[in-house]
């Protein structure tokens, strides 16, 4: 595993409650055992891997599938939206990372899941905005050392690009909390199976395993809360937020298959609660992909989940998550007479 992606975090890492994941759920449904066997490793790229078209992984040469088109979809824990300067590191933090990748060709739609407390390479900057170079902290921070705008989305979208080994990444959605409640407004009620017991203690009608008719009173809640003095308790929540995903979708498709315009519609009304670089057109033919082709498998970046000196963190494996960026976003080629394993970084589509 690269010692890249480990380190100390910043001693001034807030540990905030308001993730907004279920918000940034409206852009996504709107819409290594790479273990070589003598030389070779996730983390061993040259500078002649990283100019190479196709990989060589266990004997078999990939791709990239130049079918996808990849978007970041992001849930920022700010009522509003933020205006400050590059540097201030106060834009908020992205509490909701989505990475959603849609396959033009199949008409299929695969989400994956990246923890907020991933120890990766973000950029950071002085507070007069003098950039200071890449050092490991959580992935969610890289939002807040942006403008609270499209330089924010700039940031996070190159610290999980270079998490997944360079994907190409073509758009990006991020939204505040206050778009719940505009989402649920314009989708009604959604009911959710209840994943785990993390809510109980403070609001028993969220028992594990329950069926629970979710409005406006209560999602935010469902999909925000949980106990900082709890450790790993983001992750729960994560799991909450993934479930509320699922039964939006569902209720997206029942209303996308009524009204051929709703897309159009909600990023209209989601327009005052985000900072987007997706046109009207491009949002509508994510959520069609969504709605008529399906969703694919998810997965969540494999990892484990280890208690900081100060706060939590997430440690990816590195392994495991190169071997599902060759499962989802490459295409065998062909079989090679080396037993060598040869990582490249992945190329695709210009952002």
């Amino acid at each position: 595993m690269s010692d890249s992606r480990k380190g100390k975090k910043k001693l001034w890492l807030i540990p905030l409650g308001a993730a907004v994941l279920a918000v940034a759920a409206a852009g996504v449904l709107i819409l290594r055992t790479l273990q070589p066997e003598d030389t070779g490793t996730a983390a061993d790229m040259d500078t002649a891997d990283r100019t190479r078209g196709a990989v060589l992984w266990n004997g078999k040469e990939y791709e990239y599938n130049d079918h996808l088109s990849n978007y970041l979809v992001l849930g920022i824990d700010t009522r509003e939206k933020t205006e400050t300067s590059v540097g201030q590191a106060d834009a908020g933090q992205a509490d909701a990372i989505y990475l959603v990748s849609r396959d033009r060709v199949k008409n299929t739609v695969t989400v994956i899941s990246v923890p907020r407390d991933t120890m990766t390479e973000i950029e950071t900057f002085t507070p007069g905005g003098e950039s200071l170079g890449k050092s490991t902290d959580h992935i969610s921070l890289s939002y807040a050392y942006g403008d609270g705008g499209h330089e924010s989305c700039r940031l996070a979208r190159e610290a999980v690009s270079n998490l997944f080994y360079g994907l190409p990444i073509q758009g990006y959605c991020a939204v505040n909390m206050d778009g719940i409640s505009a989402l649920v407004q314009s989708v009604g009620t959604v009911t959710v199976t209840v994943p785990n017991d993390s809510l109980e203690a403070e609001y028993p009608e969220f028992t594990a395993g329950s069926q629970v008719t979710l409005n406006e009173e209560n999602t935010e809640i469902f999909v925000r809360y949980r106990d900082t003095d709890e450790r790993q308790s983001a992750l729960a929540r994560m799991e909450r937020q993934e479930e509320f995903i699922r039964a939006l979708g569902a209720a997206v498709k029942a209303l996308a298959a009524q009204d051929s315009g709703f897309a159009g519609k909600l990023y209209e009304t989601m327009g005052p609660y985000m900072v987007t670089s997706m046109g009207n057109d491009e949002f509508v033919r994510l959520m069609q992909s969504a709605a008529e082709g399906g969703a694919s498998e998810g997965w969540t970046v494999p990892g484990q989940p280890v208690d900081g000196q100060y706060y939590d963190e997430y440690h990816v494996d590195d392994e495991a998550l190169y071997e599902k960026i060759i499962e989802t976003f490459y295409t065998e080629i062909g079989t090679t007479k080396s037993s060598t394993t040869e990582n490249g970084t992945i190329r695709g589509e210009t952002p």
